[in-house]
């Protein structure tokens, strides 16, 4: 078990820190730990290992997809965990039902902690895993408290359509934009809010963070919370090139800079992203570039396609981004592109694209045409309202 730590001052502190400076934090508790290899203090100890040195009674702990060290790529169940003094459950196996806690992993404990990264994406499965597990906990005689983080991407800027009820699955639970600007605390107020839930909620607040506060400006460290987010600008581009997840084109997966590097055997570099630059995406450049996945789609097949640099933090809009990737390939490459069929996410009802965008909408305009202009006015009031709703929703300023 390691409890030494890094004497790092970072200006923004994690839940994880602020519950610790407690003199003795959950006491008398059976505690159940939701967390990955991002359940880190400020000086890189593991929140498992701190909360057992700070004499909290840790039962079990339950990890996310990936696994708890990030192990497995994405849509892969995790069967196996490494020993650690307390028993890991997975809560992502070879089903839908493994999404929740089986009955007998949550009769012995009165208190769960969730404490993992979560990157500001709707689709990122492990806010999703929290709802799950609080819809499971509800109307039980069991606490459940978040250690908040930061958004990474920060906690002002929301984009994109909201989540339809009929494409509700493991990329959308919450009826938020993609990109929603809230922390996975304030989430966790929205859910118990917005679906009446009878649960003992609590958020353990961050010190020093703030809305506008980029994660490299928090000062914290980064552990990639799952194996293609390496860094925290993968985790900016995200809302957008996620999308490319629903299409047959590689969004960088077996690369090293996965989702800022995306393309296929059959693009164009030079002139594709002529094309995509002359979208004038706000805060966005896109170089072109030609590179080889050593796995994932197009693996050991050379592609063309584009690196995404961000040039403007502030005004990038990474959702737009997105769908100005798939509109181009479309538009150049109507004979090679397809919009991807089949199973995602343990939901085979609506093709992936549509489940990440939350209704059928997105690649219906996309197909028929539409202009980037014209997409994004689609999606603009719907967010706009949304903005307004989720400041009643805000911890931090």
């Amino acid at each position: 078990m390691t409890t030494k730590t890094l004497p790092l001052r970072p200006a923004a502190r994690p839940g994880l820190d602020v519950l610790l400076d407690g003199a003795r934090p959950l006491p008398g508790r059976r505690v159940a730990l939701i967390a990955n290899q991002t359940s880190i203090t400020s000086g890189l100890a593991y929140g498992w290992d701190a909360l057992a040195g700070a004499g909290v009674n840790l039962v079990r702990i339950f990890s996310p997809e990936h696994g708890l060290f990030s192990t497995e790529q994405d849509q892969v169940g995790v069967t196996s965990e490494p020993a650690l003094p307390c028993a890991v459950a997975s809560l992502y196996g070879s089903s839908y039902e493994t999404l929740t806690p089986a009955p007998a992993l949550i009769g012995d404990i009165d208190t769960v902690v969730f404490d993992i990264q979560d990157v500001g994406s709707r689709y990122y499965t492990y806010v999703n895993t929290m709802a799950m597990f609080m819809d499971a906990i509800a109307g039980r005689d069991i606490e459940f408290i978040v250690l908040d983080r930061p958004n990474p991407i920060g906690g002002r800027a929301s984009e994109g359509p909201l989540l339809e009820d009929d494409y509700r699955s493991f990329v959308g639970v919450f009826p938020v934009p993609v990109r929603h600007g809230l922390t996975a605390g304030e989430l966790a107020l929205f859910h118990k809010k917005s679906h009446k839930l009878d649960l003992d909620l609590r958020v353990v607040r961050m010190k020093g963070w703030r809305r506008g506060m980029s994660f490299n400006e928090s000062g914290l460290p980064w552990a990639p919370p799952s194996p293609n987010m390496p860094t925290w600008r993968t985790a900016l581009v995200y809302p957008g090139m996620c999308l490319l997840e629903g299409t047959n084109l590689s969004e960088g997966r077996g690369s090293t800079t996965p989702f800022e590097l995306f393309g296929a055997p059959w693009i164009e570099p030079f002139g594709f992203c002529r094309e995509l630059n002359a979208l004038e995406v706000p805060g966005a450049f896109f170089r072109p570039v030609f590179f080889k996945p050593t796995f994932n789609k197009h693996a050991g097949t050379v592609c063309g396609g584009a690196f995404l640099h961000v040039t403007d933090v502030a005004s990038f809009r990474p959702f737009l981004a997105g769908v100005a990737v798939v509109l181009t390939a479309l538009h150049l490459y109507p004979e090679h592109f397809r919009f991807a069929r089949g199973v995602y996410e343990f939901n085979a009802v609506h093709p992936a694209f549509d489940l990440l965008a939350g209704s059928g909408a997105l690649r219906a305009m996309i197909a028929g045409g539409r202009t980037l202009p014209d997409i994004e006015a689609s999606w603009l009031e719907a967010t706009r309202r949304y903005s307004l709703e989720k400041q009643g929703h805000h911890l931090y300023r």
